[in-house]
């Protein structure tokens, strides 16, 4: 892994693949990391050089106490890509990383060759809920959240066969900076990209969890209905962390979308 400053804000990251290849660029949802998308890589191993990162306050990237947007976190992997020399990527971002994806797509649509958005929203209400959750992880930090996180992320059942996968997830958001995961709940609670989706012309594909109660189809619905050209793709036994749950069908969904894509 590396480092590269981005506006003031070292952002942890990997970049692996065949150079030369296209790249595609996934971006973690809030409270995971870079890590989030180990199971998914098997299905685009050869064909793409992938570029992971984690979000500012996550993982190992720093973050800033300060009032943060959705649009300073595409700015982050706009300025990643630039560090990189990476003119344009196929993007692909679950939840806070889905948000992140459509801002970029619809600001600076030459950059982004397809976007691929899992598991998110166009507009996620209410602000004040996520004021609520951003005061309860500065006084008492990522714990006091962790296990009603974990039970909107996975389907039940899910943490009895995959024990070891629940516990490393577990660990890596009560492992997240609270200031930098506060900073990103603000971003949420803010945002409405409901307006400006119009402006999203890239190839998208939109996947949504049957199970997920956060963000369920109806949200990504919302997407599609706002970007004529996108597909939706709903997993049935799949809840919001679904890159984790069901890595061979996201993947295989994934790989089809961007081979077409191209």
């Amino acid at each position: 892994m590396a480092s590269i400053s981005v506006d003031g804000i070292d952002l942890n990251h990997t970049l692996e693949g065949p150079e030369g290849a296209p790249v595609v660029a996934f971006s973690n949802s809030l409270g995971a990391t870079l890590a989030m998308w180990d199971a998914l890589l098997p299905a685009l191993a050869g064909r793409y050089r992938i570029l992971r990162y984690d979000t500012r306050g996550h993982g190992g990237s720093g973050t800033r106490d300060t009032r943060t947007e959705i649009a300073d976190l595409s700015g982050d992997l706009v300025g990643l890509l630039d560090a990189l020399g990476i003119a344009r990527a196929h993007c692909v971002g679950l939840s806070l990383g889905g948000m992140t994806v459509q801002d970029l797509a619809c600001r600076m649509p030459e950059r982004v060759i397809s976007a691929t958005l899992m598991a998110t929203a166009a507009r996620l209400p209410s602000e004040e809920m996520w004021n609520e959750r951003a005061r309860t992880v500065r006084e008492k930090g990522l714990g006091a959240l962790v296990e009603a996180t974990l039970g909107r992320w996975f389907t039940p059942g899910f943490a009895e066969r995959e024990p070891a996968s629940i516990q490393a997830v577990r660990e890596r958001f009560v492992a997240c900076d609270p200031v930098g995961y506060a900073a990103c709940c603000g971003a949420i609670g803010r945002m409405d990209l409901r307006p400006r989706l119009g402006a999203l012309k890239a190839p998208t594909l939109v996947i949504a969890g049957r199970e997920d109660p956060s963000t369920p189809p109806t949200m990504a619905q919302e997407i599609c209905d706002h970007v004529p050209q996108a597909e939706l793709v709903v997993l049935p036994k799949a809840a919001h962390l679904l890159a984790v749950e069901r890595p061979d069908a996201v993947g295989s969904c994934l790989r089809a979308f961007l081979d077409r894509s191209g």
